[in-house]
């Protein structure tokens, strides 16, 4: 069962997320197509050179939004960060392809200040290789990971619709909804079937 983290432990969280998500390459560490470091090289890096494999084991049990996988590969122990990359070339990340709509909701949450711009544009990926989604509402106890507990506009996606434009989606295995988008790395406003602001008021319906 997850528990609570401790100071140290949010710390240790925060830079295993940036390191196995965006920084690897630049702290030189070997990562592999499925986005695994081995553990014992991690732990001779800078930023946790004063961690112990006991620390790490701790942490990745003790995710409340389960970030993080362990496995042991040709004897050694390794992490891998289960969503939220930037990093390129991780082609063999632990995805699920979606093949049918129907199964859950698809949303993404955000905030009224970007509504605007979502609005006109899409949804992008920006420097991330895939734009998030959950499979419901934070309100939802089986939802863990992929959407913020204080979003403020609720994006929900035809699911349908996207996929019948070739647009791939993915399930990671804590259960984000992954896509990397269209080849401009957008989901445009036309296969959004509704939005909602955290009230339940509709802003748009498509």
């Amino acid at each position: 069962m997850c528990s609570l983290m401790n100071k140290s432990d949010i710390v240790l969280s925060k830079s295993l997320s940036r390191i196995l998500r965006h920084r690897a390459r630049e702290e030189h560490l070997c990562i592999s197509q499925e986005g695994y470091v081995a553990v014992d090289e991690l732990l001779k890096n800078r930023y946790f050179h004063n961690c112990t494999v006991e620390d790490i084991k701790r942490v990745v049990d003790s995710s409340d939004k389960q970030r993080f996988s362990l496995r042991v590969f040709n004897g050694a122990l390794e992490i891998c960060a289960n969503q939220g990359h930037s990093i390129q070339g991780l082609d063999k990340l632990s995805l699920v392809p979606i093949r049918e709509p129907g199964q859950f909701e698809v949303i993404h949450g955000t905030y009224f200040g970007k509504w605007a711009k979502i609005k006109r544009e899409g949804l992008s990926r920006m420097s991330r290789n895939h734009i998030h989604f959950a499979k419901g509402l934070p309100c939802d106890k089986s939802v863990i990971s992929g959407i913020r507990s204080n979003c403020q506009v609720f994006i929900y996606v035809n699911l349908k619709a996207a996929l019948e434009a070739g647009i791939p989606f993915f399930l990671s295995s804590n259960g984000v909804v992954l896509s990397p988008g269209n080849e401009q790395g957008l989901i445009v406003p036309h296969y959004f079937s509704r939005v909602c602001d955290l009230y339940g008021h509709l802003l748009w319906n498509n």
